[in-house]
This record gives structure tokens, sequence and C-alpha cells, in this order.
């Protein structure tokens, strides 16, 4: 990694650009096909409703990574934590800090929002993130099991209530 890393939080004009880490990010968890977000959405959920900030990597004025991150909470510490929904470091980027910066930063925004912890989850089938997060400390949370309602059966569900 350069000297020249730097970070910065994503505005409007860069929806273009965030998408495109999106779906370089889905192709690489073989998941393009799941992909329905458009600038359009993104314009709405990010930038009026606010709802998730994007920070960007950058070295040499080039973004080389991005985290797309909300706040969740944890009833048992009483206050917010950072929710990380995904990391991307562009491939030719990989091996030299870059992801670990992202985190790093993210930690430290966590820590001065007053926030309990931070946490994510990762593929069971991806072994270099995971060897990455526990390279930092983290640990993975096997007693839990994430479940997921999702387009139409939400739909449904919504209905039903």
């Amino acid at each position: 990694m350069q000297k020249t890393v730097s970070f910065r939080s994503a505005q409007e004009q860069d929806i273009p650009l965030i998408l495109s880490f999106i779906r370089q990010l889905a192709e690489y968890e073989h998941m393009l096909d799941e992909v329905v977000a458009t600038e359009e959405l993104l314009l709405e959920w990010l930038f009026e409703q606010k709802k998730a900030e994007v920070l960007f990597v950058v070295d040499g004025g080039q973004e080389v990574g991005f985290a797309l991150f909300f706040h969740n909470f944890s009833t048992f510490l009483g206050r917010a934590g950072v929710y990380l929904e995904d990391l991307f470091v562009l491939p030719e980027y990989r091996g030299h800090g870059y992801g670990k910066a992202l985190l790093k930063q993210l930690a430290r925004i966590a820590i001065e929002r007053g926030c309990g912890r931070l946490e994510w989850s990762c593929l069971n089938w991806n072994r270099p993130s995971i060897d990455f997060y526990c390279s930092l400390g983290a640990h993975p949370m096997d007693e839990w099991t994430v479940y997921r309602i999702a387009g139409d059966t939400l739909t449904e569900l919504a209905r039903d209530a």
C-alpha cells in the first residue's frame, strides 16, 4: 500500500461508481444475477433516505475499494453498532492492505460514534476472506444462523399480517 491512501465518504455523483463496485462484488461472489440495484434506488436509499453509507479507500486519486455500512442496534449493549454489508477491493489491489485499511477506518468510525461493535457476514466458501478476518481478531459467531425473508415471501408475509 502506498502512502497516498485516504478515505472519503461517497457523494451523490459517486452512484455509478458505487453500482460498479456492487456489480464487481456480486460477480466475485457468483451472484451477479441477483443484483437488481439501480442508480435510482441507490440515490433514494443512500442519499435521500440515508439508510446506509459508503466509504471509499483511495490511493493516488483512484478509488480502489469500498465499504457499504449502516447502523444496527444491540439490545444487550444498549447502543448502536456498525454493520458492514459489503467490503470489496478491486482484484488488482488485493493483498496490499486496502481491505485492512477499510476495516480499521470502520472501527475508528464505530468508536467515534460510540458504537459497541463492528460486525458483518461472510460466505462460508470464501476462505481467503475468512482467513483475513480471523487474522484481524474477528471470530465467527458459529452459534447463530442468519435467516432471511425477501421478494415474494416478504410480500406475502406482510399481506398476511
